[in-house]
């Protein structure tokens, strides 16, 4: 009888130690190591006791290149879920969605289910954290119910396998979650390391083998990342994050990886009573609540992807009483801030160091581009000096340390969707003219051609007494 081999992994990492520790040296973790027995199929013994296998096929590369030279996709049937995974679900592809509890998941995914089933495709939904009933009373509370698609709740993986083999292979199949599923080759509790990872390993096999199309829903953790061991997003072909504030009411499907379309793309969806409803012009959403006459406010034109999105900026500059200063930033990096504010400080003319800085970016989105540099400068700006910027104009550009604004990436497209919206002018880095000859540009070289001219409007409203001082730029 071969001696039971019993090994400790990490729950949060996946590293693997031969006794027990209190913190994991590979993520600092602590309390995260648990016992697992090590079981598989596998069989040990000289190779002239074990079964003959099978050998694979080979397939030469250049017979495949007059089949098709773009993977086969099936539509999900919702336009905003077909932008982030390229097109559509590619068969035999594995996703990995996350997300925060209570943010839409299940209802996004049981709306594309009933989507692709009204087209005639096979879709199976396997729920291991609701019964059949309550995934029926979502989809009645939803409008899905006459829909064709096949339930189940079960969380053992060999069962699940077996059961969507029978017949034809199914055009979608959505496990929803991969922590609840475990496998009867593993020894482990369900939601651990080892069965995650050997269950969805066995559910992309069987992606692989069939051509079906499979979505594994996954937890998140209190830093908002994927529950569970890393190696399971290698494992998959794309990982798409679910985000929102549920104090807002859209949400925004992010890729973070995708192998068979791209990974800067974005899905916008407005919570509603009926559902998930998609936005086709989020910056019509984003700009919907805009006060045109407060101070601290700038229009930033970015781009997600392919996708131009109108944003607003907000800003709060108020003197402060500390010591130090509070820095505190909402949907933005706040590394990128400080950069902004010391070269406000040394090539603007401007004294920020006795104040607090606040900035947000409204209606919860994340921002990641730099080309937002321009626009938090603007708003800093008009927020200290008490001067509102003009509310037909956007921004857009990166600052240099030296002061200088640096030109950015696709300005024809923030330019269109700028004048699209109504805008009338732009202020952007000076470049090549891409513009509208209908929207008018303002080029700026430096960071002091921004100060100077939000300085000369002047206060447009008396709120604040002790107006900025403002000092000659370098």
């Amino acid at each position: 009888m071969a001696k039971i081999q019993q090994t400790f992994v990490c729950q949060s990492c996946g590293a693997v130690y031969n006794r027990w520790r209190g913190r994991c040296e590979a993520c600092n973790g602590w309390n995260t190591i648990v016992e697992e027995i090590a079981g598989g199929p596998g069989q040990a013994g000289p190779a002239a006791t074990r079964p003959a296998r099978a050998r694979g096929r080979v397939f030469p590369l250049e017979g495949l290149t007059g089949e098709a030279k773009q993977a086969p996709r099936t539509p999900s049937g919702i336009a905003e879920l077909d932008r982030v995974t390229g097109g559509g679900f590619v068969r035999g592809s594995v996703i990995l969605l996350g997300g925060d509890p209570g943010i839409g998941k299940s209802t996004l995914l049981m709306q594309a289910s009933a989507a692709m089933a009204a087209t005639g495709e096979r879709v199976a939904y396997i729920s291991g954290e609701e019964a059949v009933g309550q995934v029926r009373l979502r989809a009645e509370r939803l409008g899905l119910a006459k829909h064709p698609v096949e339930l189940a709740a079960e969380t053992n993986v060999e069962d699940i396998v077996e059961t969507l083999s029978q017949g034809k292979p199914p055009a979608l199949a959505i496990i929803d979650s991969i922590q609840t599923m475990w496998t009867e080759t593993v020894e482990s509790a369900p939601g651990t390391v080892t069965q995650v990872r050997s269950s969805a390993q066995a559910l992309i096999r069987f992606a692989k083998t069939t051509g079906t199309a499979v979505i594994l829903v996954g937890h998140v953790t209190k830093d908002g990342q994927i529950a569970g061991p890393r190696v399971v997003e290698h494992m998959v072909d794309a990982v798409a994050s679910f985000e929102g504030d549920q104090g807002h009411h859209f949400r925004i499907l992010r890729a973070v990886k995708n192998r068979f379309g791209p990974t800067d793309e974005i899905g916008v969806f407005e919570m509603t009573d009926a559902g998930l409803a998609e936005v086709p012009n989020p910056s019509a959403l984003f700009l919907a609540a805009r006060d045109h006459q407060a101070a601290g406010t700038a229009v930033f034109a970015g781009m997600e992807g392919t996708r131009p999105l109108l944003v607003e900026i907000q800003a709060l500059v108020a003197p402060s009483a500390l010591g130090m200063p509070r820095r505190a930033v909402v949907g933005w990096d706040p590394n990128r801030l400080s950069m902004v504010l010391a070269v406000l400080e040394a090539h603007g003319g401007i004294r920020l160091s006795g104040h607090d800085v606040y900035l947000n970016v409204a209606g919860g989105l994340r921002i990641t581009e730099p080309a937002a540099d321009l626009a938090v400068a603007a708003a800093l700006v008009s927020s200290l000096s008490g001067a509102a910027l003009p509310p037909e104009t956007v921004y857009f550009g990166e600052i240099g340390l030296s002061g200088a604004i640096r030109p950015v990436a696709q300005g024809a497209a923030r330019l269109k969707e700028a004048q699209k919206l109504g805008f009338a002018k732009a202020l952007m880095p000076q470049g090549r003219e891409t513009a509208d000859r209908a929207l008018a540009t303002e080029s700026l070289r430096h960071i002091a051609d921004l100060v100077a001219g939000i300085a000369a409007s002047g206060p447009k409203r008396g709120r604040r007494s002790n107006a900025p001082r403002y000092e000659e730029a370098d």
